[in-house]
């Protein structure tokens, strides 16, 4: 099992960076440069980025209450907020590890963005990217958490500090990685690349920063020490740390709406 899929998506900072070029506040080159280095080469029905985004903003209701771009992660203990059974469940669950974007269309439609990057994009193409999936559902989809930033962040908080003892038990027990902390930096800087629209929200931009720093501390010690004495304690942060990633995204996209 990979830790890292279990505790990232480049969906997050997608899901950024369509909802700040939907409301103006980044310019067309700057997504698609950005959409390009978190996914490789994207494509659509056999199309190029350029089809996709037009399609984005012809069915995205931008005036209605609510975000109109949501961040869907799941997991073990946390199916996605999906209709169970629909096209769209399946295909993220299959595709994209139960990850998807959702936009919400006009007349209680949610457009569902799924990549696949099992999809091929061309027999010459050795570059990595994506083909991705457009659904809609009609049905309403099953209510998030809607936590504020402050209860998000405050989950995480608890979930840092405990996390943090337990890379400080395991410091030191393996002379191939004598330094835990050093490799948490690492990752850390990982996790932020390429980082996110200049203009993101503060409280956004430091949920992402706490949800990234706890992901590392876990990648560190499951798959960098090979020390699976703490599973059952590291594995239970995993749904915090997909919750604050969605509540940090909502957050964003209700700042680029005000």
């Amino acid at each position: 099992m990979s830790t890292r899929a279990e505790v990232y998506s480049p969906l997050q900072n997608t899901a950024v960076w369509l909802a700040a070029w939907l409301y103006g506040h980044e310019p067309s080159d700057a997504l698609v440069g950005a959409m390009t280095e978190l996914h490789g080469r994207n494509s659509y029905q056999g199309e190029p980025l350029a089809h996709l985004l037009h399609d984005v903003r012809a069915s995205t209701d931008l005036t209605s209450p609510g975000p109109a771009v949501r961040l869907i992660l799941s997991g073990p203990g946390q199916p996605p907020e999906l209709p169970a059974g629909s096209a769209a469940a399946l295909a993220a669950t299959e595709l994209s590890g139960g990850s998807a974007i959702v936009l919400r269309g006009n007349g209680g439609v949610s457009h569902v963005l799924v990549p696949d990057s099992s999809a091929e994009l061309g027999v010459s193409d050795e570059s990595a990217g994506v083909s991705w999936r457009w659904f809609e559902e009609d049905s309403p989809l099953p209510e998030p958490a809607w936590l504020s930033p402050g209860e998000a962040d405050a989950l995480l908080s608890r979930a840092t500090n405990e996390a943090s003892l337990l890379i400080e038990a395991a410091g030191g027990t393996r002379e191939e990685l004598p330094d835990p902390r050093l490799t948490v930096g690492t990752l850390s800087d990982f996790y932020d690349t390429p980082g996110l629209p200049m203009r993101t929200p503060p409280r956004a931009a430091k949920l992402f920063a706490r949800a990234d720093a706890v992901a590392a501390v876990i990648e560190t010690v499951v798959d960098r020490l090979n020390d699976h004495s703490f599973d059952p304690q590291l594995f239970s942060l995993w749904r915090h740390i997909r919750t604050a990633r969605m509540a940090g995204v909502a957050d964003a996209v209700l700042e680029y709406q005000r």
